[in-house]
C-alpha cells in the first residue's frame, strides 16, 4: 500500500464549475497536489485562475466527458467533485481506483440535487451542513463518508451560507481524503449513519426567474425566507406604486391588510401578506443600484 508521507501532498483531480468550485479549488490547493481540473467551457478562466499550475480540461457535457476521460492519463487515484454541472458516468467513476468525492452542501439525505443552499433556508432550516459523498450515477444517493453540521442564522442568507458551506467543505475534505486513501475509514450507505433530522430523502431543483416574482398571498415568513435565499439570484421582486423593485431585506411585523396592498407607518414601509406583513428595511428600483 502505497502510504504517503506527512510532507507529500495526495494528488487529485479536481471536477467543478462555477464561483462554489473555484473559491473550493483555491482552498483545496493549499494541501493538496491538484494534477488537472476538468470544467465546463464557461468556467475556464476563473477555474484556471484558481490553480494556474494545473492543466485546465474541458467538457461541455456527458459525451464530451467519456472522451475525455477515455483519452486522458491521470496518476491521481482519487478526485473530488463540487458543483459540476454535469452527469458523470460509471465509466469516469470507475477510472479513479478511490473513486470521485462529491461534497455536497446538505445533510443527505436531505435537500438533494442543484440547489441544496437556496432550499435549506427556503425551508427555515435552523442547521444544514457538508456531506462528503462518494459520487454515484444516481442523483446524490452515494454511500457517505463524513458529514459535519453547519448552523443557520435566523438572518442567513444564500451568500453568507455559500461561503460558510465551502469553508467548511474545504476543512473536512482535507481530514477525510488522506483517511480514505489510507483505508483508514469506510463508506457507508446514507439511510444507516445520516446525522440529518430525517431519514426521509428530500429533493431541490434550480431555481428559475419567476421564482423571484413575490406573492403575496403567501405568508410574511415565508417571503422574509425568499428574500433571503433569492438575494444573490433570481432576486425578490415586486411592483410597487406602479415601479418594478428589488427587494433586498425584510422581516416580519405583526399587522394585517389585504395582501399586496402596502402603508408607511413612522417612515416605515409595510407590505400586507397572507399571514402579517413584511417590513421592507432595503428596496431598490429594479437593475439599479
Amino acid at each position: 500500500m502505497n502510504l504517503k508521507t506527512k510532507n507529500e501532498k495526495i494528488s487529485l483531480v479536481f471536477f467543478g464549475s462555477g464561483p462554489v468550485a473555484a473559491e473550493s479549488l483555491r482552498l483545496l490547493a493549499n494541501t493538496f497536489d491538484i494534477e488537472a481540473i476538468i470544467t465546463k467551457p464557461t468556467t475556464e478562466q476563473e477555474m484556471g485562475s484558481s490553480c494556474a499550475y494545473a492543466p485546465v480540461l474541458i467538457a461541455s457535457n456527458k459525451a464530451e466527458l467519456d472522451e475525455l476521460i477515455g483519452h486522458t492519463t491521470f496518476t491521481s487515484r482519487v478526485a473530488v467533485l463540487i458543483d459540476f454541472g454535469i452527469i458523470v458516468s460509471q465509466k469516469v467513476i470507475d477510472y479513479f481506483p478511490k473513486g470521485i468525492i462529491n461534497s455536497h452542501f446538505s445533510l443527505l439525505p436531505e435537500l438533494r440535487g442543484a440547489d441544496p443552499i437556496s432550499f435549506a433556508i427556503l425551508e427555515g432550516k435552523n442547521k444544514t451542513g457538508v456531506s462528503q459523498m462518494l459520487l454515484v450515477e444516481a442523483m446524490d444517493e452515494g454511500p457517505l463518508l463524513s458529514q459535519s453540521i453547519t448552523e443557520v442564522n435566523k438572518d442567513e442568507t444564500t451568500l453568507s451560507l455559500t461561503h460558510k458551506l465551502i469553508r467548511q467543505s474545504a476543512e473536512d475534505l482535507e481530514r477525510v481524503i488522506p483517511l480514505w486513501m489510507n483505508n483508514k475509514i469506510q463508506s457507508a450507505d446514507q439511510l444507516d449513519v445520516t446525522i440529518a433530522d430525517s431519514k426521509e430523502p428530500s429533493y431541490t431543483r434550480k431555481l428559475t426567474k419567476s421564482d423571484g416574482v413575490i406573492d403575496w398571498n403567501k405568508p410574511a415568513q415565508q417571503i422574509e425566507r425568499e428574500v433571503r435565499a433569492y438575494i444573490g439570484w433570481p432576486k425578490s421582486r415586486t411592483m410597487l406604486n406602479e415601479i418594478d423593485c428589488v427587494i433586498a431585506k425584510a422581516s416580519v411585523i405583526n399587522k394585517s391588510g389585504k395582501p399586496g396592498e402596502y402603508c408607511i407607518d413612522n417612515k416605515n414601509l409595510y407590505v400586507f401578506c397572507r399571514e402579517n406583513a413584511l417590513n421592507i428595511e432595503v428596496l431598490k428600483p429594479a437593475g439599479k443600484k
